[in-house]
């Protein structure tokens, strides 16, 4: 007695499902590399072979033009030089153990940088004065 499947089962694979996955993942992606932007300024920062393992919690930029910038929980502000020590301040109340960066673009007087360090030195946070690697 031969006893014959009524359904037969097909052998194929199809790559539809595949390509929507490649597809959302690509988006993904490209979305999620586009929010990843620690500074949004374009600064020529100094060159320096020394590295730091501290982690920031800000950071404040001066740029070129000798404008103030302040990065607060994601949001870049451009701020005036009176208001960075009140910035300072509150961060000091929220964590005593502050790291804070210091971006300066390398045309950047000594003077302005050397005020802003003063500034941390008074309200006793550690600034850490960002670099670019030397090629």
């Amino acid at each position: 007695m031969a006893l014959k499947r009524r359904n037969k089962v097909e052998v194929s694979f199809s790559m539809a499902s595949m390509t929507d996955i490649v597809f959302l993942l690509l988006l993904f992606f490209m979305i999620t590399s586009t929010m990843v932007a620690p500074n949004a300024l374009k600064l020529l920062l100094p060159q320096s072979n020394n590295q730091t393992v501290a982690k920031a919690i800000t950071t404040i930029s001066i740029t070129a033009d000798l404008k103030f910038w302040i990065n607060e929980n994601g949001d870049l502000k451009r701020v005036a030089f009176s208001e960075i020590e009140p910035f300072v301040q509150r961060m000091v109340k929220l964590d005593e153990e502050t790291y804070i960066a210091l971006h300066a673009d390398k045309s950047v007087p000594i003077e302005q940088v050397v005020n802003v360090m003063n500034i941390a030195k008074r309200n006793n946070v550690k600034m850490i004065l960002a670099t670019a690697p030397e090629e």
